[in-house]
């Protein structure tokens, strides 16, 4: 059975490595290609596709939205494709949906591809894959926090997606955003980016800092019954006692 599959990516050349691994596999016709997620759906309710490999992370408009943007009755089958994600991974592994990290591998891919035309066959005609419906139910019942920022950089606006930064730090009336060695000011609060950071990958720790939680390696206590946060990248960060019980809390274990 030949299938008909749409991908989704903001990314050109992840588009064109994923157009010549599908290409390589065979016994698939490309119906076409969207590079954000106003056009994917569009494309989605134009081509109907039998599956779509869509990239979660796009600017404006994620993977997610789309979804949702086509409503159920059209949904095709999904394999997501994505850059590390804690949240994203999460929700794929609760609801037992394929997905595909960057880069993808030819290997992957093909097994992925195999398990949608599986599925596909399975359903004898039935378009929707129940999972992407608990997944979308899953959620509608969830807040969805901020995972990109637009930040002015020498004249243009830098998109930066959240879950590569290491750390916040308050600087008068803005932040600075740490990326590994590059900084990057922000026009913000922390008061306000603590209300819309997810609390499972953000704590405060400290009345000028933030620090997302997968960085920590460890915590030294230090002379004044404070702790030294020490981040995976080397950076250190003082945990202070105001706000202790939100990284006990995170943690799930006393100080």
């Amino acid at each position: 059975m030949m299938l008909r599959l749409l991908i989704v990516d903001d990314e050109p050349v992840a588009r064109r490595r994923l157009r010549r691994l599908v290409r390589e596999i065979g016994d698939i016709d490309i119906a076409g290609e969207a590079g954000d997620g106003g056009s994917a759906v569009s494309a989605i309710r134009t081509l109907k596709p039998d599956i779509v490999l869509l990239d979660v992370q796009m600017p404006e408009m994620d993977g997610f939205e789309v979804l949702k943007s086509i409503g159920r009755e059209a949904l095709p089958d999904v394999i997501f494709v994505t850059a590390f994600d804690q949240y994203a991974l999460r929700a794929f592994e609760v609801h037992a949906l394929d997905f595909l990290l960057k880069p993808v591998s030819a290997e992957k891919l093909a097994g992925a591809l195999e398990r949608a035309r599986t599925r596909i066959a399975e359903r004898r005609g039935a378009r929707v894959d129940p999972r992407v419906v608990a997944l979308l139910d899953d959620l509608a019942t969830r807040r969805r926090f901020l995972s990109r920022l637009p930040v002015k950089l020498r004249g243009k606006l830098v998109v930066v997606d959240l879950a590569d930064v290491d750390w916040i730090e308050a600087a008068d009336n803005y932040v600075t955003l740490h990326v590994g060695v590059q900084t990057y000011p922000a026009r913000e609060t922390m008061g306000r980016l603590e209300r819309e950071l997810d609390p499972e990958r953000f704590v405060r720790i400290h009345r000028s800092a933030i620090v997302q939680v997968d960085r920590i390696k460890e915590l030294l206590p230090d002379f004044h019954g404070d702790f030294v946060v020490v981040l995976r990248n080397g950076a250190r960060v003082t945990l202070s006692r105001t706000y202790r019980r939100k990284v006990e809390a995170i943690l799930r274990r006393e100080l």
